[in-house]
């Protein structure tokens, strides 16, 4: 493997490294894929402040998400079919996090089960909730988390049908991988990946397969959507789960002012800012161009994090400065899983460190906590 100078390079390997169908799982949007690409152009309208002769030394990114210590101020976001990039791969995430000080969120359409992450762990994670029509399903699945020890539900509100990705359409995406011509010469051309799939029991959705009812084999998203995702999903139900939960309630999908307004009336504990990456209304803005409005909307009600298009520590810095209490990120890992497992995720957690950490001195700050818009033209 060449020099892992940055997220790039981690994506570069991540591609060289999986097969096609679940690299562009990952790495595409819906659409025309305008939004997946604004998320990333939006930071590069943003220049920093540069301080000199100013005191750099001791500076410190820790701060607080949900009250609990970060070693900076990011979390693994939820991402589907993450244990096919690499075997086991939540498992994998979630281990280098814990290590690093970060927290890590579980899918709900994770080839690991909640149960599968809770035993290779030994702090608690956070697990992300798709709402279904089958409530009793629901019911059962929150309950597995609380059981599990997890510590926060992160509820997806963006995500009451699926956008469609041309990309996944094209390449038959399942779970495990259809046998075609076409899959069947794109995985030979991939034998560490195969032999690394072939040692693991884990090849579908843990959390739904044998946990539904009558869903005793499920292959793919795109037929779980079709049949399960509820498409009446209001804010009525934020309160059911609520008290189904009892614990801090995160709602992720917020992309204006009004629905930041109701998601802190709903009872939620933090919101994140989030266009799903990309994946489903395109032509949406990206999510650094609504994050100010929002961040003064309910600035100081709940914490506001945001996702979508980070690659550095420096679009990590740009969003804290436009009212971000803190980030998530989702490809930049999932490129370091498919480059290299744990070792690759732990890669890309350091290179955002470093990077955020540079910026931060170069702009005449020590402390994380302290970041706001004058640090940015």
């Amino acid at each position: 493997m060449k020099p892992i100078t940055c997220i790039d390079d981690l994506q570069d390997e991540h591609k060289r490294r999986v097969p096609r169908m679940f690299y562009d799982y990952v790495d595409s949007g819906s659409w025309s894929e305008s939004t997946y690409r604004g998320n990333q152009s939006a930071f590069n309208r943003h220049k920093f402040k540069q301080r000199v002769m100013v005191d750099m030394d001791n500076r410190s990114l820790k701060t607080t998400m949900l009250g609990e210590e970060v070693t900076m101020p990011t979390a693994l976001a939820p991402v589907g079919l993450t244990g096919m990039q690499w075997v086991n791969g939540e498992i994998q995430a979630a281990i280098a996090a814990e290590k690093f000080g970060v927290p890590f969120c579980l899918s709900t359409m994770s080839i690991c089960s909640i149960e599968d992450v809770a035993e290779a762990v030994s702090k608690p994670f956070w697990f992300q909730l798709y709402m279904m029509k089958d409530r009793d399903f629901i019911r059962r699945l929150i309950e597995r988390a609380k059981a599990a020890g997890c510590s926060a539900l992160v509820l997806t509100a963006d995500l009451q049908i699926m956008g469609q990705r041309h990309k996944d359409i094209r390449n038959g995406l399942s779970v495990p991988p259809k046998i075609t011509m076409s899959s069947l010469l794109n995985i030979a051309m991939h034998p560490a990946w195969c032999l690394r799939m072939l040692g693991s029991k884990r090849h579908s959705f843990g959390n739904v397969v044998g946990h539904a009812s009558g869903v005793e084999r499920l292959t793919t998203l795109a037929q779980w959507s079709a049949e399960q995702l509820d498409p009446t999903l209001t804010w009525d139900d934020v309160k059911w789960v609520k008290d189904l939960w009892q614990g801090p309630l995160i709602i992720k999908g917020i992309m204006c002012e009004e629905d930041a307004v109701l998601a802190t009336a709903s009872g939620a504990d933090a919101i994140v800012i989030s266009n799903h990456g990309g994946r489903q209304l395109d032509g949406a803005p990206a999510t650094l161009d609504v994050l100010p409005g929002i961040a003064e909307a309910i600035a100081g009600k709940v914490e506001i994090w945001m996702d979508g298009g980070i690659r550095s520590g420096q679009d990590m810095f740009k969003a804290l400065a436009l009212g971000a209490d803190a980030t998530l990120i989702g490809r930049a890992y999932q490129y370091g899983l498919g480059a290299n497992g744990e070792t690759g995720v732990t890669r890309c957690l350091e290179l955002l460190a470093n990077e955020l950490d540079l910026t931060m001195a170069f702009c005449g700050l020590k402390d994380i906590n302290t970041v706001t818009e004058r640090v940015i033209l």
